[in-house]
């Protein structure tokens, strides 16, 4: 091989440097969101009404201390846009690692031991995925604040969004864990393992999970993206974050209400910052499902 395609076997295409690049930045932008963003949105005493609707800078009537513009409560909407995306990412992340322990704990469990705890395993699985995961969400959602007073659903709302998500999908993982640990339990090292009477959990976690972890990286690189989308959909529909802890669904429902009367760039930034957002993690998720396809890696 030469060094050219070796070179061109190795590096990432453009678009996915592009994609990370992109990420990477969003990352930190929501680490030092509070040192970034000109202004508090959660601070209600920093909200000016004088400097409602104000459009981005870049337009007639603009004011450059407001680069985006502001929103109907006078907030400054890089700032609101800064800390909606970080919930929106927190959510989106928390979602996911919660389904992934899940689904792998389960896969790991049904593919090992097999018989009736598989069985049951797979058809709790089956039944779950029956039902959309926004379905789901949506009533999971209702429940906790039917049984919670407004304060606590609040404060409790990531939490309960978390969850909500990660419920119907653990399936995902728990499948895909459960093919590979029957491969791997087939192989002559876990019977050897088994013959000198190692313990299953040591067996499991020390020697069959390393080699199923790279499938369930990809799955949670491309699951993170339909995770910040569905959270962006329960909080645009009213059943996700209140408006006092701004996540980029609840921007977007907030300026839908004044999308036809001329202030589009209150529903139009954030959504744009979803829509950049979703396309990089898919860009990334997508090449590594490609990268990690034992298919095409044998070519």
């Amino acid at each position: 091989m030469t060094t050219r395609a070796f070179l061109q076997h190795r590096l990432p295409p453009i678009s996915v440097i592009i994609a990370g690049l992109v990420l990477a930045t969003m990352i930190v932008l929501v680490i030092f969101a509070a040192l970034i963003a000109p202004m508090d949105p959660r601070d209600v005493s920093s909200y000016s009404l004088i400097d409602m609707e104000i459009p981005p800078s870049f337009m007639d009537g603009g004011d450059p201390r407001f680069l985006l513009g502001t929103d109907n409560q006078g907030r400054d909407l890089v700032s609101v846009i800064l800390f909606g995306l970080r919930i929106s990412i927190i959510i989106g992340i928390g979602a996911v690692l919660l389904a992934a322990i899940i689904g792998v704990a389960l896969g790991l469990i049904a593919g090992y031991f097999g018989g009736i705890i598989d069985t049951i395993l797979m058809r709790v699985g089956d039944v779950l995925v029956s039902f959309p995961t926004i379905l789901v969400a949506l009533l999971i959602s209702g429940v906790a604040r039917a049984q919670l007073s407004g304060a606590t659903v609040s404060e409790w709302a990531p939490v309960i969004l978390i969850c909500a998500i990660a419920l119907n999908e653990w399936v995902q993982y728990a499948r895909t864990v459960r093919a590979s640990t029957m491969v791997e339990n087939a192989r002559d090292y876990v019977r050897a393992a088994k013959v000198i009477g190692l313990p299953s959990r040591r067996i499991m976690l020390r020697h069959i999970l390393p080699n199923v972890m790279s499938s369930v990286m990809v799955i949670a690189t491309i699951n993170l993206a339909g995770a910040i989308l569905t959270e962006a959909t329960l909080s645009f529909l009213g059943a996700g974050m209140p408006a006092t802890y701004p996540s980029l669904g609840t921007l977007i429902r907030i300026g839908n209400q004044f999308l036809f009367s001329g202030l589009w760039w209150i529903a139009v930034m954030p959504a744009a910052v979803l829509v950049v957002l979703v396309l990089a993690v898919n860009v990334i998720g997508d090449y590594l499902r490609d990268r990690f396809n034992p298919k095409l890696m044998a070519h």
